[in-house]
């Protein structure tokens, strides 16, 4: 309980700085951290994480949010997250832990870089074009949703760079959109592993409200923070988190009958 409660904190601080990333955190903390295993984390990751990014959503909505673009990413996700579910039904446990690690190093790599603001045609204002638009929207929304389906990711990770690299959306309008879009796919993955499933809820709300509280206060605090540090200080803590997981993974997969 206590490591789901501080755990759970950290994730929290982590989505409302970085406007993404705390699911990707909270499958590895759930398995090594709480104790759950594989199946058990990822839908509880989702519920976690869909609420997290919900209080985080709400300091930044004086930034705006792209809301055609959310929900044209946020639709195509959702029958996207339910094929990666159901893929994920199909592979081992190990092997997607180690698909998360190298999920993990990608998304450090992107942390590092540094996101550019664009104006293109998805981004508000005169140049804004729905035509060109949607396919690019669209084919956002189908990638980040099955992987959020397969690994129980938000894909925050990915959102931020998409929507500003692909779309043109300036980076805070991107931030506050990313978090919408994984507060939908979250719902559509979590509904797609529900069945059958149930919920430890002493254990979930140890972990979610901390989460919850967390992503409320750093969403506040962030505005006070230099973006590259933020990035940095992310990108060491999944590079760090990956190698666990991934040496953790190995050893199971090298001691298994």
């Amino acid at each position: 309980m206590i490591a789901a409660l501080s755990l759970g904190l950290a994730v929290g601080i982590i989505l409302g700085l970085v406007g993404a990333g705390g699911s990707i955190i909270a499958v590895p903390a759930l398995v090594y951290g709480v104790g759950m295993s594989t199946g058990e984390a990822i839908p509880t990751s989702l519920l976690v994480v869909g609420a997290a990014s919900v209080a985080a959503l709400l300091p930044r909505l004086s930034a705006g949010i792209n809301w055609p673009v959310v929900g044209l990413v946020g639709a195509a996700g959702i029958p996207a997250a339910w094929g990666g579910a159901a893929v994920g039904e199909l592979l081992n446990p190990d092997l997607l832990m180690l698909i998360f690690a190298a999920i993990m190093v990608v998304a450090g790599i992107r942390m590092l870089g540094s996101v550019a603001e664009a104006t293109g045609s998805c981004s508000t204002g005169p140049g804004r074009s729905f035509r060109s638009c949607a396919p690019k929207a669209l084919a956002v929304g189908v990638l980040v949703g099955f992987l959020t389906g397969l690994l129980g990711v938000g894909g925050g990770f990915l959102l931020t760079p998409a929507l500003t690299l692909f779309l043109g959306l300036g980076l805070k309008q991107a931030v506050g959109s990313s978090l919408a879009i994984i507060a939908i796919n979250s719902a559509a993955g979590f509904s797609a592993h529900a069945v059958g499933f149930s919920i430890d809820w002493p254990l979930t709300l140890a972990f979610a409200l901390p989460a919850i509280l967390g992503s409320l206060v750093a969403g506040r605090l962030a505005r006070l923070v230099q973006d590259r540090h933020i990035r940095v200080a992310f990108a060491i803590l999944i590079f760090t988190v990956a190698a666990w997981v991934a040496a953790s993974t190995a050893v199971a997969l090298l001691v298994a009958p």
